[in-house]
């Protein structure tokens, strides 16, 4: 299902469908000097390079003409550089705050202020709090999050009205409690954020159909759902009365039925993917989701089987490099397991961890991708 807010073209440009090689920081001189040739953001943090002719020290990343290699020395820390007689260059101010964290402090005052207003704040008014124009403050603010100030906004009040539901009188009443000026705003945009109508979600999924099986697999017992839209949950698990129950919690008035001899067919794509997970899927998906769960979930389908990219790789990739622990949340989140590939999502030290269904099962997946990938 497709989020209005989403713009998934510009997530099907992300680098981790071209290269996803780790990206360690600098360990010699050589790689360090090419980090500040190419004003490494990244490297920022890791070291800091000293000019002798100049007496002063700057971030990897300093937009400074580039010294001659031979004035050059390296420190590990701001306060290394200053034992050796260096000063802090006033241009990128390595002892202070980066420029990122600068603005993802701003970001996160604004998206603070976005959650607590009855009524969406004004983009300009956003700006104007954080010291930067309109425009710079819209780039700035979707670079760390990964969406719009606006698209951010929205999925604050569908999620206001998600949780209301189940606690107003009315639909309505729960509707303009979250901030909308007109129902008409919310319904124009309600399936796709919540998966069904605003009625059928407060009342458990009454009146919508989600068709489930479980099957056997190697990794234990799968259980697929599938609403009319597509598949909403593929989940792994030892116990199949656990796996169904899963279901049942989300949406325990849904008309739950088991799955007729034409859903057999989903289960097996499904289990064929478990049992070859690099394999190409045509499994038509009901994703659901926030809008940048929804930019996380296109980014982990876009790392190729077999290989593996970091939390912040991934938040790099979808525009929101700061966004690392709210990427490792959408992971998560992720209901539909092996078909957004979640699992390919490791450690900065590239340890395996934080996966829904288990390490082992997680481990597995990653080894039987590299085996495929290194027969072919």
């Amino acid at each position: 299902m497709r989020n209005p807010d989403l713009d998934l073209a510009a997530v099907g440009r992300n680098p981790l469908a071209q290269d996803l090689s780790r990206q360690d920081p600098p360990q010699d001189d050589a790689a360090r000097f090419a980090a500040i040739a190419r004003r490494d953001r990244s490297a920022d943090g890791h070291f800091v390079y000293a000019v002798r002719t100049t007496g002063v020290y700057c971030r990897p990343s300093c937009a400074a003409r580039p010294a001659r290699p031979e004035n050059v020395s390296f420190h590990p820390t701001c306060a290394a550089a200053e034992a050796a007689g260096f000063r802090a260059c006033r241009r990128c101010r390595p002892n202070e705050a980066s420029l990122a964290e600068r603005q993802a402090a701003s970001v996160a005052r604004a998206c603070r202020r976005i959650e607590a207003a009855e009524t969406p704040p004004a983009l300009a008014a956003l700006a104007a709090e954080a010291g930067l124009s309109p425009y710079h403050f819209h780039r700035v603010f979707k670079q760390v999050t990964g969406v719009t100030p606006r698209a951010y906004a929205a999925a604050r009040r569908a999620t206001r009205v998600a949780e209301g539901l189940r606690q107003a009188g009315t639909v309505t009443e729960a509707i303009y409690e979250a901030g909308y000026s007109a129902a008409s705003r919310f319904y124009a945009a309600s399936t796709a954020r919540l998966g069904m109508t605003p009625t059928a979600y407060r009342r458990g999924g009454e009146g919508t159909a989600i068709r489930f099986a479980v099957g056997a697999c190697s990794l234990g017992h799968v259980l697929v759902a599938a609403t009319a839209s597509g598949v909403c949950a593929i989940l792994l698990g030892d116990d199949p009365e656990t796996l169904v129950r899963d279901v049942q919690d989300r949406f325990p008035k849904a008309v739950l039925t088991g799955g007729d001899r034409d859903f057999e067919a989903v289960v097996a794509q499904a289990v064929g993917l478990v049992e070859a997970p690099g394999s190409a899927s045509t499994l038509p998906l009901d994703i659901g989701g926030t809008a940048f769960q929804q930019r996380v979930w296109q980014a982990l389908r876009a790392i190729p089987p077999g290989r593996t990219a970091t939390y912040a790789e991934v938040a790099q990739a979808i525009g929101a490099p700061s966004a690392a622990r709210a990427v490792a949340l959408a992971c998560g989140a992720n209901a539909i397991a092996v078909a957004i590939p979640c699992h390919r999502v490791v450690r900065q030290d590239g340890s395996l961890s934080g996966y829904r269904w288990g390490v082992a099962r997680k481990r597995a997946l990653l080894d039987r991708e590299r085996e495929a990938a290194d027969r072919s």
